[in-house]
C-alpha cells in the first residue's frame, strides 16, 4: 500500500472571511477559507483547495492578476503570499507587522498595493511586466490617514491610487509627479468607508460609508489632462542642495520657462460633490436599521452592489442611482461582494453563516449555492461506489457532498438535535443518521427523503450507529441510556433491545464480511463486547479493556477488531476467540500544543491526548487513527509501527497548535491570555468557564483547538476523508504522478518498449511498461494496441500486473476521450481474469471498487447527454414533419390552382374558377 497521501481539496467550508475574487475571464471564483484558498469553477461545475504551505494564519485580502497568472493573498499576520495560479504554488513570500486589509493590483499589473493599518505600501509586481524577478521590491509609502485602511482602488491609467479609511475620508495619492494633481482628500460622510470605486477614463470617483451614504464626486480635470512634473520629488541630502544652487545661478532655459507659463500647471484638480444618495431609502422600514457592510462597482455595467448587515443587497445603476433589484439572501451579514468581469454573475459572502451565493442578476437565478455546516461536523460516511460523502453536523444537518467536483448537492435538516453518526447500506441507495433528538432516520438516494424514522422505546440519545453487510440490520447504541437497539431495514420495527454495557455506549461495529452477522460494541465502563446479530437471546463475550473506550472497527475481513482508548491505546482483538493480539501505544504519536490559556506544559497536555476514531484501509493492512491532536496517524497493523503522520493544519489562528506559548504573549503579569478584560464597549465580562475545551461560544473572540471527529478511508483505497475543525479534508494519492517500478531490468527501458510496439510485438511492450510503471509510457504503450489484441493479451497477462492495469483503466474511463477502447480494455479483465477476481482478495477490491466508480460516473455522464440529445432529436423530428407537411400542401394547393381547383383558405372560404365565376362557395365540401 502506497502512503504518500496529499491533501486534495476541502470540503464542508466554503467560506470564511475576507475578500472574494473571480478570475479575469469571470468563471472562476475564489474563496478564502482560514489559511486555504477554494477555487470553484462555475462553468464546469467543481471544486479545489489551494494550500499555502507558508500562510500560517487566516487569509484576509485577496486579488487577481490582470492576465490571471499571479495571485496575491495577505493574511491576518501580515504576510503577502505571491501565488502561481499555473504551478499552484508560492512564488514569494513578504513579512509585515500587521493584519492586511486590503490588497489590489493596478491595472498595468506593474505595481500592486497593500493596506495595513493606515498606511499604504506600492510594490512592483515581478514578472514581464516589470521584467524584474528578484521579488517584491517596495516602490512608495502613502501616509496620511488617521485610522485603518479599509479599501483601495486605482484608476485605469494605474497612476491614481484612492483609498478609503475608517476615518471617514478618501485620499487620492499620485504614483508619480504631476504639475497639476497633489494628493486629494474627500470628505462628507459621517461613518467610515466601505469601498471607493474610480470610473474608468477618469477622475471621477464614489465613495460609500457604513451608513449608506453613497457620494459622487466630480473632478475639474481628466485623466488626460494631468501634465506630469519634470523634476524629482525625493531629493536628499548634499545632492539636493548642490542641485539648488545651480538652479539659482543658471537662468531658465526656454523650454524650462514654457514649462512655468503653461496654463495647464495652474489649472489643479479640484472635487466637487456632484450628488449624494441615502441607499437605505430603497430599505423596508424594518431594514432600515442595518449597516452597509460590502459593495462593489462594475465599470462597464455602470452597476453599483451594496450588501447589508440583515442579508440584503441591492442593485443600482449609477450614475443616476435608480434601483434596478433588490432581494433577501440570508439572515446575518453580507461580509463581501463582487461582480465578474462581464457583470453579469455578482458573487456573496456571509462569514456568519459560513455561506457563499453566486447570482445571476439578469434572470435572477442561482448560480452557486453553496453552505456548510453552521456549527463543526461530527461524523462521515463514504458511499460504497466512493462518489458521495455523507456528513453530519451538530447543527442538525445532514449533507451530501459529491467527491469529484466538491460540492453539497442536497441537505437533510430533518433531524432536530446535532448528529452523532451516519452510514451508508451496502447497496448506496439508502442512508442513515443517528442523532441526539432520539431518532434513526433513513434516507432515500434516489428521492432525496426521509422514509423512515426508527425510535426506542423510551426516549434515549443515539450516540453511535452502524449497518450490517446484507443492509438488513440497524444498530444504534445509547448515550444516556445504556443499551442497544436493533431494527429491521425492511419493517423498521425494533427486533431486539440489547443490554449489558455499565456505561455509554461509544461505539458501534458490524463485521464487514457478508457471512457474518457479529457485532461489536464499546463503552465507558472499559469493555468490549462481541454479539451476534441473528441469534435469539444470544450471549454477548465481554472482553475487558485497560481503559474507558472511544472507538471500534472491524477488519474488512472481519478477522480483526480494533478498539481506541481513553489511555492513548489502541488495542487488536481475535474476535473468534475474544484474546488480545497486539497494542499500539499511541499516546506519543498523537502530539500536543499548549492552549495559551494552559498553565501545563504541552508535554504534560499530551497525556490526556486519545484517539477518537479508527478506520482500517481497504487491504485491511494499515489503520487510521486521529482524535484530539492535529495529527492524522497511520499504523502498519502486523508490525504495530507508525507509518506516516499527516498534519491536518499550520493554522495559527487555532488554539494549541505550538508547544510553547510566544513571548510576545508573555508579561510582567504573566500570559496575557490569562488576564480578564472586562472593560469592554458593551460592559460584558467575559469569564471562561471551567473545564471547557471548545472555547466559550459566547465570547467576542473564539480560537476553537484542531480536533479530528471522524475518518474513513474511500471504497477505491486512492484517497481519505476526515472530519476537522476546519471541515471535511481530503487526501488522495492522485495529487501527483508517482514512479513506482515493478521486477526491472537492463532491458526494461522506453525506447525498448517503444521498438517492440514498432515491431508489433504488443504483449511484451505492454508487460514492461508494467514493470516501468509510468503512466504516461503505460498510456502511450495501451493506445498503440490495436482493439483486435486485447481480448489475446488480457488473457495472457500475469496475474500481478491486472491492478496496476485495471487501476489505470479505471482512470482512463473517467478522463479520457477514448471511452470505447478503454470499455473494451476494462471488459477483457473482467472476462479472461474472472478467477482472480473472483477471490476478492484484499489488493483487488479497491482497484474493482475504483472501476465501478468510474463506470457509473461515466454512465450517468452518457445517460444524461444521451436523454438531451433524445429530446432534441424528438423537436427537429417534428419540426421536419411540420415543415414537410406544409411545403406538401403548398405544391397541392400550387397544382389545384393550376388545374383550376378550388383551393380551401385558412378561413373555409374557397378559392378558385369556380368561385370567381359567382358560384356563392357551393363546392364548399370540395375533396
Amino acid at each position: 500500500m502506497k502512503f504518500n497521501f496529499q491533501f486534495n481539496n476541502l470540503l464542508g467550508t466554503v467560506y470564511r472571511q475576507g475578500d472574494l475574487v473571480f478570475s479575469s475571464d469571470g468563471n472562476i471564483l475564489f474563496s478564502p477559507v482560514g489559511n486555504k484558498i477554494s477555487l470553484f469553477d462555475l462553468r464546469h461545475h467543481k471544486s479545489q483547495t489551494l494550500e499555502p504551505d507558508d500562510s500560517r494564519s487566516n487569509i484576509s485580502a485577496l486579488d487577481v492578476s490582470p492576465d490571471g497568472c499571479t495571485l496575491l493573498a495577505g493574511n491576518d499576520e501580515g504576510e503577502i503570499l505571491f501565488l502561481s495560479l499555473i504551478s499552484r504554488s508560492v512564488l514569494h513570500r513578504q513579512r509585515t507587522n500587521s493584519s492586511i486589509t486590503a490588497i489590489k493590483y493596478s491595472p498595468d499589473g506593474q505595481r500592486f498595493a497593500v493596506a495595513r493599518d493606515a498606511i499604504v505600501y506600492v510594490y512592483r509586481t515581478p514578472g514581464p511586466y516589470t521584467r524584474q524577478y528578484h521579488g517584491l521590491g517596495l516602490e512608495r509609502v502613502l501616509k496620511g490617514a488617521y485610522d485603518d485602511i479599509t479599501s483601495l482602488c486605482w484608476s485605469s491609467c494605474s497612476r491614481i491610487l484612492a483609498a478609503g479609511s475608517k476615518d471617514m475620508s478618501t485620499r487620492l495619492h499620485a504614483l508619480s509627479p504631476f504639475l497639476n494633481f497633489s494628493l486629494c482628500a474627500l470628505g462628507g460622510h459621517a461613518e467610515a468607508l466601505v469601498n471607493v470605486f474610480i470610473e474608468p477614463d477618469s477622475l471621477n470617483c464614489f465613495t460609500v460609508s457604513r451608513n449608506g451614504h453613497l457620494a459622487i464626486w466630480e473632478s475639474s480635470l481628466e485623466v488626460a489632462e494631468l501634465v506630469p512634473g519634470t523634476r524629482k520629488i525625493a531629493r536628499q541630502g548634499q545632492q539636493k542642495k548642490e542641485e539648488e544652487s545651480e538652479d539659482d545661478m543658471n537662468p531658465p532655459s526656454a523650454e524650462m520657462k514654457e514649462e512655468v507659463d503653461d496654463p495647464n500647471r495652474s489649472k489643479r484638480v479640484k472635487y466637487s460633490r456632484l450628488a449624494r444618495h441615502f441607499l437605505k431609502d430603497a430599505l423596508p422600514d424594518e431594514d432600515k436599521n442595518g449597516w452597509l457592510c460590502a459593495a462593489d462597482y462594475h465599470a462597464k455595467a455602470a452597476i453599483l452592489v451594496t450588501g447589508f448587515t440583515h442579508g440584503v443587497f441591492l442593485i443600482h445603476e449609477m450614475p443616476d442611482c435608480n434601483l434596478i433589484h433588490s432581494l433577501s439572501i440570508a439572515d446575518h451579514d453580507i461580509s463581501s461582494v463582487r461582480i465578474n468581469a462581464t457583470g453579469d454573475w455578482i458573487a456573496f459572502g456571509s462569514a456568519n453563516q459560513g455561506q457563499l451565493l453566486v447570482w445571476e442578476w439578469q434572470s435572477e437565478t442561482y448560480v452557486l449555492k453553496q453552505q456548510g455546516h453552521f456549527n463543526s461536523m461530527a461524523c462521515l460516511a463514504y458511499s460504497p461506489d466512493g462518489q458521495n460523502i455523507a456528513t453530519g453536523g451538530e447543527d442538525g444537518k445532514l449533507k451530501l457532498w459529491n467527491a469529484n467536483s466538491g460540492f453539497s448537492f442536497v441537505t437533510f435538516t430533518e433531524h432536530k438535535a446535532a448528529i452523532s453518526d451516519v452510514a451508508f447500506t451496502p447497496n448506496a441507495k439508502v442512508v442513515l443518521s443517528a442523532s441526539l433528538d432520539g431518532t434513526v432516520r433513513a434516507f432515500d438516494m434516489k428521492r432525496y427523503r426521509n422514509f423512515k424514522t426508527f425510535t426506542s422505546p423510551r426516549p434515549a440519545q443515539f450516540r453511535c450507529l452502524s449497518v450490517d453487510a446484507s443492509g438488513e440490520l440497524v444498530s444504534a447504541g445509547g448515550l444516556d441510556v445504556f443499551e442497544i437497539y436493533l431494527w429491521s431495514m425492511k419493517t423498521g420495527k425494533l427486533l431486539e433491545v440489547i443490554s449489558g454495557h455499565e456505561g455509554p455506549v461509544a461505539s458501534l461495529a458490524f463485521s464487514l464480511s457478508p457471512t457474518s452477522s457479529m457485532l461489536a460494541s464499546v463503552s465507558w465502563d472499559q469493555t468490549l463486547r462481541l454479539w451476534d446479530a441473528l441469534a435469539v437471546n444470544s450471549n454477548n463475550e465481554s472482553v475487558p479493556l485497560s481503559s474507558d473506550a472511544t472507538a471500534v472497527a472491524f477488519r474488512p475481513d472481519g478477522q480483526q477488531v480494533a478498539v481506541a482508548t481513553l489511555n492513548g491505546q489502541i488495542q487488536f482483538f481475535d474476535p473468534r476467540s475474544g484474546t488480545q493480539t497486539g497494542t499500539i501505544e499511541g499516546k506519543k504519536d498523537l502530539g500536543g500544543g499548549r492552549s495559551d490559556t494552559d498553565l501545563i506544559t504541552a508535554k504534560k497536555s499530551s497525556e490526556g491526548k486519545c484517539f477518537m476514531t479508527l478506520c482500517y484501509s481497504a487491504d485491511g493492512s494499515c489503520l487510521l487513527a486521529g482524535g484530539q491532536s492535529k495529527f492524522i496517524c497511520i499504523y502498519y497493523i502486523q508490525e504495530k509501527l507508525l507509518v506516516k503522520k499527516f498534519e491536518v493544519t499550520q493554522n495559527r489562528s487555532f488554539d494549541a497548535m505550538d508547544e510553547v506559548i510566544s513571548r510576545k504573549k508573555m508579561s510582567e503579569f504573566g500570559n496575557l491570555a490569562l488576564v480578564e478584560d472586562r472593560d469592554d464597549s458593551l460592559g460584558s465580562k467575559t469569564i471562561a468557564l471551567p473545564g471547557t475545551k471548545r472555547g466559550e461560544m459566547s465570547s467576542r473572540s473564539l480560537r476553537p483547538e484542531v480536533r479530528v471527529m471522524g475518518l474513513q478511508f474511500s471504497p477505491t483505497g486512492r484517497e481519505f476523508a476526515a472530519v476537522t475543525t476546519e471541515g471535511l479534508l481530503l487526501f488522495s494519492l492522485d495529487t501527483k504522478v508517482f514512479f513506482s517500478p515493478i521486477d526491472m531490468d537492463e532491458n526494461t527501458r522506453p525506447d525498448v518498449i517503444r521498438q517492440l510496439i514498432l515491431d508489433q510485438v504488443f504483449d511484451q511492450a505492454l508487460i514492461m511498461a508494467l514493470k516501468l510503471n509510468d503512466n504516461a509510457l503505460l498510456i502511450e504503450t495501451i493506445e498503440q494496441i490495436p482493439k483486435e489484441e486485447i481480448g489475446l493479451i488480457t488473457q495472457d497477462l500475469s496475474e500481478k500486473f491486472v491492478p496496476n492495469l485495471a487501476k489505470l483503466v479505471a482512470q482512463q474511463i473517467d478522463t479520457s476521450r477514448h471511452l470505447h477502447f478503454y470499455a473494451l480494455w476494462a471488459q477483457g479483465l473482467l472476462t479472461n481474469k474472472a478467477h482472480l477476481l473472483r477471490k476478492g482478495s484484499n489488493e483487488i477490491r479497491p482497484v474493482l471498487n475504483s472501476l465501478h466508480k468510474s463506470l457509473i460516473l461515466k454512465s450517468a455522464k452518457l445517460n444524461e447527454i444521451s436523454e438531451h440529445n433524445l429530446y432534441t432529436m424528438r423537436f427537429l423530428i417534428a419540426k421536419a414533419k411540420q415543415y414537410r407537411a406544409k411545403e406538401l400542401k403548398s405544391a397541392n394547393e400550387e397544382e389545384a390552382m393550376e388545374q383550376g381547383d378550388p383551393v380551401e383558405n385558412s378561413d373555409g372560404s374557397l378559392t378558385g374558377s369556380d368561385d370567381e365565376t359567382g358560384d356563392g362557395g357551393f363546392l364548399s365540401n370540395w375533396d
